[in-house]
């Protein structure tokens, strides 16, 4: 006879009981999580760039059951025009999560956590993108988050990259992001709602790898030293496959439009 599991609300996450009343664990005695996945292991990732046609650059990135879309239009014309900057361009983010993102329907009006998170997604990107090239102009980047299955931040870095690269916008790199948390003693990548609900620790890191540069690293949670200095060389290894992921969109990207512009095509 199988294992009853009820899931029991409890602040803003939730707690999976057995039927003995006991925590269900999400990590195994071997390191498997409840997911099947290994501690450094990700989620499946896909990744689709240009799907977006009145957008400047659109992208859409899955991360296992996390689904985001982002557009970037830009750079334009700042109105009204004494919020433009004489010396850069500004760059304004919107973190938005679609009222069926998650379980219970959200209020579509903008959040505390969507006006932060919008705040964090736009100094992690500023600070690959060259802004004096395109001095009294704004680049606007929104980020809409379809489903939420945790790692939505780092996700939306990744989209909003991929979208600020299609829209043409000099950048000095891409930028990529992943979370790594601590989930029953273990650290582990890329969490999904359940191990960030119910873990210890959760630390969203984006860098642009290319140039070893860290644009983004938040913490919430305790770590020791060795386990920090363990965790932020999970999360490089981790960018830097999802580096990769975001080079071959591109490539692949490109090589649709050369198709379409050598066989007369529209793009």
């Amino acid at each position: 006879m199988g294992v009853c599991l009820e899931e029991y609300q409890l602040g803003e996450g939730k707690v999976r009981l057995n039927m003995a009343g006991e925590q269900r664990r999400l990590i195994s005695d071997d390191g498997v999580r409840h997911d099947g996945r290994r501690p450094d292991e990700l989620r499946p990732i896909k990744m689709s760039v240009g799907v977006l046609k009145n957008a400047n650059g659109s992208a859409y990135v899955e991360q296992g059951n996390t689904k985001i879309l982002a557009a970037v239009y830009g750079p334009r014309s700042v109105h009204p025009r004494h919020l433009a900057y004489p010396d850069k361009a500004r760059v304004r983010c919107r973190y938005h999560m679609a009222p069926f993102s998650v379980e219970t329907r959200k209020s579509p009006a903008p959040s505390r956590r969507e006006v932060e998170l919008s705040k964090v997604l736009r100094e992690a990107l500023s600070h690959a993108i060259l802004l004096e090239q395109f001095p009294s102009t704004a680049i606007d980047i929104f980020v809409e988050v379809l489903e939420a299955d945790g790692s939505t931040r780092c996700a939306g870095i990744n989209a909003a990259s991929l979208a600020l690269a299609d829209a043409g916008i000099p950048m000095k790199d891409l930028v990529a992001a992943c979370a790594v948390g601590k989930v029953d003693g273990y650290l582990v990548v890329d969490l999904t709602d359940l191990e960030d609900k119910n873990g210890e620790v959760d630390m969203p890191f984006a860098m642009m790898y290319g140039k070893r540069k860290v644009t983004l690293l938040q913490l919430d949670g305790k770590l020791s030293y060795e386990e920090f200095l363990k965790a932020v060389d999970m999360a490089v290894v981790a960018c830097e496959r999802i580096y990769m992921m975001q080079k071959e969109a591109l490539k692949q990207r490109y090589l649709t439009l050369r198709k379409s512009i050598e066989g007369g095509g529209s793009t």
